[in-house]
């Protein structure tokens, strides 16, 4: 673990975590590789309000000046959107842009950590990374799912993003003994799409009953996060038919050009804005907001 004095939360977020009030960490990819600018500032700044809205003090994570700051004022909100060479942080990159001084935005795996380091148990982002297709050749499996099998923080995502593998990230997640739990629903969500048409290992339908099973985990010493799995609001999704082929012909273009390891997701994530006209943000803003909210429910939900 980082040295404490690395640590820097907000003022009030500290006396949150001190008075046992409820938390919600956020990733800052989003704003830095996600989305174009001033979508990105505009969508940070919806998702904390949602947060707040729901009870619960919004902490984006990100770190600038050698710290990580847990929690960003609306200067550095701005500050981190524009600037120019952010690391994008995962566990291997984190210490690394402490110590050299750059400004880096947190991945889902680095947002975990820090998240845990500080003291908040409930974080929320838009989806996961996870088992790349033709990772049996590549390897290329993010560094994701083993931070979920070895930190206990709970993340309320979309699903995995559905660029991926769908089925081989969920047999490295049941192998690295992490529970997926699909919230109002039997079928396993995928980002843009409600439905792949896979059934989900198990289901829950309310914060409480998810506040539940966290502290039930929490028994355990030696154990790690919890994904839960949250459906795009219907009126948002992108069918999943439809993104099967905005998302090969992304894929293919990331081929041609060479592009590999942590730059496919963002480069896939560009190609299928330009793809869909646009409607995939409308999308990623609906699903991050959609998880914002439930995951602050159920941090209300454990601080209780």
């Amino acid at each position: 673990m980082l040295p404490a004095d690395f640590i820097v939360p907000t003022e009030e977020i500290r006396e949150a975590l001190a008075a046992g009030k409820p938390v919600v960490a956020l990733e800052s990819t989003i704003i830095t590789h996600g989305m174009p600018y001033p979508d990105n500032v505009e969508t940070a700044r919806m998702v904390e309000q949602d947060i707040r809205d729901n009870g619960t003090i919004p902490a984006t994570i990100a770190v600038l000046d050698g710290k990580i700051r847990i929690g960003l004022s609306d200067e550095d909100l701005i500050r981190l959107a524009k600037a120019e060479g952010v690391m994008k942080c995962s566990r291997a990159d984190l210490a690394i842009a402490v110590s050299s001084g750059r400004p880096g935005s947190t991945t889902v795996a680095a947002t975990m950590m820090a998240a845990h380091a500080a003291g908040v148990s409930v974080f929320a982002t838009g989806g996961i990374g996870g088992v790349h297709k033709g990772a049996e050749e590549s390897f290329d499996i993010s560094a994701d799912l083993d931070e979920l099998g070895r930190t206990p923080v709970l993340v309320v995502c979309a699903g995995a993003k559905a660029l991926l593998d769908i089925p081989k990230t969920m047999e490295v997640l049941e192998t690295r003994g992490v529970p997926v739990i699909a919230y109002g629903t039997d079928q396993l969500p995928a980002f843009w799409s409600r439905s792949l048409g896979l059934k989900a290992p198990f289901r829950m339908d309310s914060a409480e009953e998810i506040a539940a099973l966290l502290k039930a985990r929490a028994a355990f010493g030696d154990h790690g996060g919890v994904l839960i799995a949250n459906p795009v609001p219907a009126e948002s999704e992108i069918p999943a038919d439809e993104m099967a082929g905005y998302i090969a012909t992304a894929l293919e273009q990331a081929e041609q050009q060479g592009i590999k390891g942590k730059e496919v997701t963002p480069f896939v994530l560009g190609a299928i804005l330009k793809l869909t006209g646009g409607r995939s943000l409308v999308t990623n803003i609906a699903l991050v907001r959609n998880n914002a909210r439930l995951a602050a429910r159920i941090a209300a939900a454990a601080a209780a």
